[in-house]
C-alpha cells in the first residue's frame, strides 16, 4: 500500500494483467483493509492461478525475490525447516522461481540477512543440519543476495559457488566456511 501511494509500485511495466496487483490472499492492519476495500488495482484469484509458474511466466522481465532461513554452499535453499522442526511453509518460493526462469529476461533472487540470532548464527551454512528440507535446489537458483553483496550463481561450478557464497557470508564465519568447505568437499577454494 505504502509503495503504491508512493508510485513505487505502479504496475506499468506488467505484460500479463498490466495496471493490476495480483493477489491469492492479504494481511495488513484496518488501513490496508480499507485501502484494498472495491480498490480497482486489486486482482484476486486462487492460488493454483497465481502461483502457477506458467503464468508468472509471461510477465517479461519477472523478477522472483524470496527468502530463506539459510543457504548451503552448494546454493540448496531451506526456507521452512530448521533441521527436523518446522518453521514455516514454503509458500510459492518454487513457483515463484521457475515462473521468473521461465519468463524472458527473468530473473529469481533469494535474499537473506546473513545472520540470526543477534550475529551469532551464520545463515550461510557449509551444509544443512540432518533432517533440513530443501526448498528451492540448487539448479533452481539464479541469485543469493545478502548485505554483503550478490552470488551470482547461474552455470556456476561447485567451487565457483562456494567461494561466491562465502564472500557474502557474514565476515566473522568466511574462514570457518572455508576451512569447513574444504574439509568436506575437499576443494581449495
Amino acid at each position: 500500500m505504502a509503495l503504491v501511494e508512493k508510485g513505487v509500485v505502479n504496475c506499468k511495466r506488467k505484460t500479463l494483467h498490466k495496471g493490476h496487483i495480483v493477489v491469492t490472499f492479504m494481511m495488513g492492519n484496518r488501513d490496508f483493509y480499507d485501502w484494498v476495500n472495491d480498490n480497482p488495482l486489486i486482482e484476486m484469484h486462487t492460488v493454483d492461478y497465481v502461483n502457477n509458474p506458467y503464468v508468472i511466466a509471461q510477465n517479461r522481465n519477472m523478477i522472483s525475490i524470496n527468502s530463506a532461513l539459510e543457504v548451503d554452499l552448494l546454493g540448496q535453499v531451506c526456507a521452512d525447516t530448521l533441521g527436523v522442526r518446522q518453521f514455516s511453509g514454503v509458500g510459492g518460493q518454487v513457483d515463484f522461481v521457475r515462473g521468473a526462469q521461465l519468463a524472458e529476461g527473468g530473473k529469481a533472487i533469494i535474499a537473506l540477512p546473513s545472520t540470526a540470532k543477534e550475529g551469532t548464527i551464520s545463515r550461510i551454512v557449509c551444509q544443512f543440519a540432518p533432517g533440513t528440507a530443501i526448498t528451492t535446489s540448487r539448479n533452481d537458483v539464479d541469485y543469493i543476495v545478502t548485505e554483503y553483496g550478490i552470488a551470482d550463481l547461474k552455470g556456476k561450478t561447485t567451487r565457483q559457488r562456494m567461494r561466491d557464497l562465502i564472500a557474502i557470508a557474514h565476515p566473522d564465519f568466511r574462514e570457518e566456511l572455508e576451512k569447513n568447505a574444504a574439509e568436506l568437499y575437499r576443494l581449495a577454494l
